[in-house]
């Protein structure tokens, strides 16, 4: 494995996921209507050629 290349092609696939995520997070919330409290969210990543399966739970707070 080509360590400079993998992490080049991590970074860029993990920037990917933080824009698009939060691009669709703002659309969602804004079609809503909802402009306060928080909303649970919960991410999936899943990776099944590698065995891969990993859940993040949270809130964000909207103001």
């Amino acid at each position: 494995m080509d360590d400079d290349k993998f992490n080049m092609s991590m970074r860029k696939f993990l920037k990917q996921v933080g824009v698009t995520s939060q691009q669709h997070i703002e659309r969602a919330v804004r079609e809503s209507g909802k402009t306060s409290g928080t909303v649970a969210v919960k991410m999936t990543l899943s990776g099944p050629e590698i065995g891969l399966q990993h859940v993040v739970e949270g809130e964000i707070e909207l103001g």
